[in-house]
Formats: structure tokens, sequence, C-alpha cells
């Protein structure tokens, strides 16, 4: 029988939406829409780059506690809110998951949680396929 494990990250959209930043299934591990939280609860200072690096932090965080790391990832998701923003988020993705090569998807989206909020971030890791 398979053990569901999940982990929290303290955002505070996670109590108010009820939802938990990853879940492990077996060895499959689904982390949610990461947005750039800082452990206050405030939103990453800075330009697209600096909170993507910080949604990704939080990413391979989470995905470590649940007992995968970084070379796991096989899918990302980034949301931007800004299309001249890409080449630096891309930059970073490529920073923190370029040596796992995941599939990965970029798309342009009107809004996020907070209005500040330059990027979302999602990614699934199956652990031991890094």
């Amino acid at each position: 029988m398979t053990i569901r494990a999940r982990t929290s990250s303290g955002s505070p959209f996670e109590a108010q939406f009820g939802f938990c930043r990853a879940v492990r299934e077996g060895n499959r591990i689904v982390v949610a829409g990461t947005g750039p939280i800082e452990p206050d609860g405030s939103t990453t200072k800075g330009d697209a780059a600096a909170q993507a690096a910080r949604c990704c932090e939080l990413i391979i965080a989470a995905i470590e506690e649940l007992g995968g790391n970084a070379a796991d990832v096989v899918r990302t998701r980034m949301l931007l809110t800004d299309f001249d923003d890409q080449a630096a988020v891309g930059a970073v993705h490529a920073r923190y998951f370029g040596a796992a090569k995941p599939a990965a998807t970029m798309a342009g989206v009107a809004w996020l949680c907070r209005t500040e909020w330059k990027i979302e971030i999602e990614a699934e890791a199956v652990i031991g396929s890094g």
C-alpha cells in the first residue's frame, strides 16, 4: 500500500485555500503552483528573475523534504504576467533545472494571487529518475 505524504511551505495561501505545497504518492511528487513567498509571508522583492529563483528554491525544498531532489524534476510550468520576462525567467529555470531537462511550459497569464507577483511555477518529480 502506498502512503501519501505532504509538505507545507508555510505560505499563507495554503491554509486559506486548503492545499499543501507538495504531495508525494509512491515515487511521484507533485508541487503546487509556487509563488515568490518569503518566510514572513511577504512577496520576494525584485524583478521576475529574483521571484523565479525564490519559487525554484521553495520547489526544491519541498521535493527534498519528500525524498527527492532537483535532478528528479520531470515537468515544470511557469506562469508569467509579462511577456518581456521570459528570457530572464528561462535563465533562472535553466540554472535550477537545466541538468534535469524537464518537460517545461511557459505561459502568460493576466494575473496571479498577488498583484506584485510576476511569476508562479509548478513542478513534478519522479524520485530516482534523475
